[in-house]
């Protein structure tokens, strides 16, 4: 099953930042409700300077 998530990762980044405001208490429930590879993402956003901040719950 293809991610529901954006390819593009700015989109990327805004939809990710977005749910684990809105949705998600963490990075791995989102991946799992996603049907994301956790470490496959944060390359996505590491590729545009962005790493995940536990603490925030977000990527900075």
């Amino acid at each position: 099953m293809a991610s529901l998530l954006p390819n593009n990762p700015m989109m990327l980044l805004s939809v990710v930042n977005t749910q684990l405001r809105d949705e998600f208490p963490n990075l791995d429930d989102l991946c799992s409700f996603f049907n994301q590879d956790r470490e496959e993402l944060e390359e996505k956003l590491s590729a545009i300077d962005y790493t995940y901040d536990p603490k925030l719950n977000r990527f900075v």
